[in-house]
């Protein structure tokens, strides 16, 4: 099993929150400061910001293997949209090992979404 942190259409209530099915649902996270939002195509791309102070909120699932490459599949890893990474994030999540999805291409003409996806 491994733990992820989701932050976008993944979420409880998202337009791909099926893609969860038989996962387990472990709360509400946030990321420490220097992460934020840009939106993409009808969903959220989080990247690393450094002058960022507020962080982004999401939430942590445990996800079995197949489910993980499953996500894989969907957040595009094999074609460079989406890098799967390691991050560190606010309690009650920060002496875990959580993984998440972060964007990985061009943010010209992206819009700032700040730390919060709403659909």
């Amino acid at each position: 099993m491994s733990l992820v942190f989701v932050y976008g259409t993944l979420k409880r209530g998202g337009s791909n929150f099926h893609f969860m099915a038989g996962q387990q649902f472990l709360g509400e996270a946030r990321t420490p400061p220097g992460f934020r939002l840009y939106e993409l195509d009808g969903y959220p791309g989080m990247v690393v910001k450094p002058e960022d102070r507020d962080g982004v909120t999401g939430e942590v699932w445990s996800v079995d293997a197949a489910g993980l490459a499953q996500l894989d599949l969907l957040e595009g890893l094999a074609e460079g949209l989406y890098r799967r990474e390691s991050i560190k994030l606010l309690p009650p999540f920060s002496d875990q090992s959580v993984e998440t999805y972060r964007y990985a291409r061009s943010l010209e003409g992206r819009r700032d979404l700040g730390s919060t996806w709403r659909e």
